[in-house]
């Protein structure tokens, strides 16, 4: 019986702002938003996905099929801009830093998603999606490109909890464009639209060009999901316009509910700024792997609630090796492993669950199976 010795889960609900139950049933369908393969993995694309594996593990463990999908984004402005940068075509670039990804995300023992989609698989599925958007009434053409219509959205905003002058302001730092001349409203968003010079292009019914950035997630999340999916989530940066305007988009195309349950991982700081390739304020994983033990640099990671913003400092991970090497000191055993539980059903405690495995280390209990539930690989675990 699913969760029957630990029937309540509970996880924050950004939509909602607050702690309220998960309860899927068997299949668990979730989504969250990859990368963008344009530069090296950094710990703030490492702390987003280690949160969502440690959830991926415990549904499993609680008995669920979880159907994970982490899509990548191979083709939008940023990597375009920085493939024309480089002098390398765009696809080469998404190739070589997707591959470097993967092993990052291998070394860090996360658990390899059920769907790893690509942007540009799903230009047939982004063409059928924008013309039931159109055909509801809920996008128009302009200029050359499709907008979606937001106005004609019931309850635009109600994922992110922004006023308008809020998204706006968002908007622009995303490069949204709010004050172009072509849309009807400031909030409006691209669908589809006119290929630059040198730029990929398809042929579609409003002409020859190539999505917008959020019309490629719920391409993807529908073509691989379904019209409901039980869980999407990513960084707290994507909350507007990202998930906004894919949670709209997504239910003007279907008529159904998109997201039962958003969750967001909070950001990762470097000298008190947000960890951004847009800043170049980065530690990239692959350089810590040829410093320190993989698990070393998930520890360091977990030791913050996804949902509290927090700085990283090499002192982390002095404090990461000593605690890593002290749990594989302990040797195989089960201790500490309903105390894991209880904290990850308790809004993915994961500092909590790692403060129960130190009790036990102390207590001279072997905690290997609760490293594993915490996707810590052990050296000396059974």
């Amino acid at each position: 019986m699913i969760g029957s010795e630990h029937p309540n889960m509970q996880l924050y609900d950004t939509r909602r702002g607050a702690v309220v139950p998960f309860a899927p049933l068997e299949i668990v369908r979730m989504y969250v938003c990859g990368i963008t393969p344009y530069d090296a993995t950094h710990l703030g694309h490492a702390a987003t996905y280690i949160t969502y594996d440690i959830l991926q593990r415990r549904l499993i463990d609680r008995g669920h099929e979880v159907r994970y999908v982490r899509n990548i984004t191979d083709v939008d402005d940023d990597i375009l801009r920085a493939a024309a940068k480089r002098g390398v075509h765009y696809l080469d670039l998404a190739f070589g830093e997707t591959a470097r990804f993967d092993e990052d995300m291998a070394a860090l023992n996360t658990l390899a998603p059920w769907s790893e989609p690509r942007a540009t698989s799903a230009i047939p599925d982004v063409r059928g999606v924008i013309n039931a958007i159109v055909e509801a009434g809920n996008a128009y053409e302009s200029d050359g490109s499709v907008f979606f219509d937001t106005r004609s959205a019931e309850g635009f905003g109600r994922v992110a909890s922004l006023g308008r002058d809020r998204m706006q302001v968002l908007a622009q730092e995303w490069g949204e464009r709010p004050d172009d001349p072509a849309k009807r409203d400031p909030l409006d968003f691209v669908l589809w639209r006119p290929s630059g010079t040198g730029e990929p292009a398809w042929e579609s019914r409003w002409g020859r060009g190539r999505p917008g950035w959020h019309i490629e997630c719920t391409a993807l999340a529908l073509r691989e999901l379904g019209e409901t999916i039980d869980l999407h989530g990513g960084g707290v940066d994507l909350l507007y316009p990202h998930h906004e305007c894919v949670n709209a988009q997504s239910e003007a195309a279907t008529g159904e509910p998109f997201v039962r349950h958003w969750l967001h991982q909070s950001m990762v700081h470097l000298d008190g700024r947000k960890m951004s390739k847009s800043t170049g304020n980065l530690v990239f994983v692959h350089e810590l792997r040829g410093q320190v033990p993989a698990m070393a640099i998930r520890l360091a990671l977990m030791i913050h609630h996804y949902r509290r913003p927090w700085n990283w400092t090499d002192s982390l991970l002095d404090e990461a090796i000593v605690r890593l090497d002290e749990w594989e000191a302990s040797g195989s055993g089960t201790a500490a492993v309903d105390d894991v539980r209880d904290a990850l059903d308790d809004d993915l405690d994961v500092p909590a669950a790692m403060v129960a495995i130190d009790r036990a280390v102390s207590a001279g209990e072997g905690v290997s199976e609760a490293a594993d539930l915490l996707g810590v690989r052990l050296s000396g675990g059974a």
